[in-house]
């Protein structure tokens, strides 16, 4: 199982995982999601999705660079394989990134009724920085410091 660098014929699988991860949001938060309306074509094109399989696309990470940190745009992995932790790997994957990239930070957003995933991030180290008002929704922002190589054990 690895992770790359999207490409054009991944496009489908991207958006029916996206689809089926996502979904089920919408009653929640009473809105689409903002990874729904994303344009894939665009963000595979300009190298921004990288992609988990095995045998096909299980999951996927949008990571933006920005300056001083890392964003992760979105994350999602097909529903049928959560709980495996794909989506940890695909986050620890942002993090090798943004060391890289030479960048000290990772962040990212996410609705502020999506409670689990705001648990599962503050257990993986993010640390909630702000909230705002994103096209109608309500996000919360977290960040994530990371330790220099060295100091890690």
């Amino acid at each position: 199982m690895g992770i790359r660098l999207a490409e054009a014929v991944d496009q489908d699988a991207v958006e029916a995982i996206v689809k089926v991860a996502y979904d089920p949001w919408i009653p929640v938060i009473g809105v689409e999601p903002l990874p729904l309306v994303a344009d894939y074509a665009e963000l595979i094109s300009e190298g921004r999705v990288y992609v988990l399989e095995y045998d096909e696309v299980d999951g996927l990470i949008v990571l933006v660079p920005e300056e001083g940190t890392l964003l992760v745009e979105n994350v999602a992995v097909r529903p049928d394989r959560q709980g495996r932790g794909l989506g940890h790997r695909l986050l620890a994957f942002a993090e090798f990134r943004a060391r890289s990239l030479g960048l000290p930070a990772v962040r990212l957003y996410t609705n502020e009724k999506m409670t689990s995933n705001i648990g599962l991030y503050a257990s993986l180290g993010y640390r909630q920085t702000g909230r705002e008002s994103i096209n109608g929704r309500n996000a919360v922002h977290m960040r994530k410091d990371l330790r220099p190589e060295f100091d890690r054990v």
